[in-house]
């Protein structure tokens, strides 16, 4: 199986010099789904902002799809890697969803029938149709969370990185946000909180903390080990017991 990500000896320090990653690694096979679990502070939407440019490493190497994250590759690898915010309101900004989904398309040249195919593909991907000409703030948590994640799926990237993707949803939402990762087939980075969503979405997970990954396993061998989760901060949720 080929590999979708590459991280070496990746390093970042702020410009406070306040140190995010740590001589992190990691290797991603593409269409794996791998969440990226830890406590506040442990480096993890850093990492993700890293993996299609938006902050440069200070150190190690970044490869995509086979290609080393460079200056000049920088708008195709773009184009690779696709980042769902936290908080959707920052990717809908437009009077209708449609036109949301439509932005970056229309943007890299598409337009026409091809733009038209492009939106509804991206839409039906996400069970959103029904709410493609509404505008992004009548939608409800759910609703807005699918609709960002459609204006992603338009650019047709080969990696998806979601930051924590079940924040906020009522137990409806997160459902029907879960059922619609099962049926993406691109690879897939979830950093969540939320150790419920990782063990029923994520095959594999990764821990991190305090800028480094302390284990990387099999999610339910890793979350039943009752010492790993105490030393990073990391607790199941009442009632879920894994074994």
């Amino acid at each position: 199986m080929s590999r979708a990500l590459e991280l070496s000896r990746v390093e970042f320090a702020y410009p406070d010099g306040r140190v995010a990653l740590r001589g992190v690694d990691l290797v991603v096979d593409r269409g794996e789904r791998v969440a990226i679990l830890g406590p506040n502070g442990a480096g993890k939407t850093t990492l993700a902002l890293h993996l299609n440019g938006i902050f440069r490493a200070t150190g190690g190497r970044i490869t995509v799809a086979g290609m080393e994250l460079t200056d000049t590759n920088l708008r195709e690898i773009r184009g690779l890697v696709g980042l769902v915010f936290q908080d959707p309101n920052d990717q809908l900004f437009m009077p209708s969803v449609r036109e949301d989904v439509a932005f970056g398309p229309a943007n890299m040249g598409l337009s026409g029938e091809d733009l038209d195919q492009c939106v509804s593909t991206a839409l039906e991907l996400v069970d959103g149709t029904e709410f493609a000409d509404r505008p992004p703030h009548h939608l409800s948590g759910g609703e807005k969370r699918r609709a960002a994640l459609a204006t992603v799926l338009a650019m047709d990237p080969e990696i998806v990185v979601f930051d924590e993707p079940s924040s906020g949803l009522d137990p409806a939402g997160r459902r029907d946000l879960i059922s619609t990762l099962h049926t993406l087939q691109m690879t897939q980075l979830v950093i969540t909180h939320d150790i419920s969503l990782a063990l029923e979405l994520c095959p594999r997970s990764v821990i991190m903390n305090e800028g480094r990954v302390v284990a990387d396993g099999k999610t339910s061998e890793l979350l039943s080990d009752a010492t790993l989760l105490a030393e990073n901060r990391l607790e199941l949720p009442f009632g879920l017991s894994i074994g």
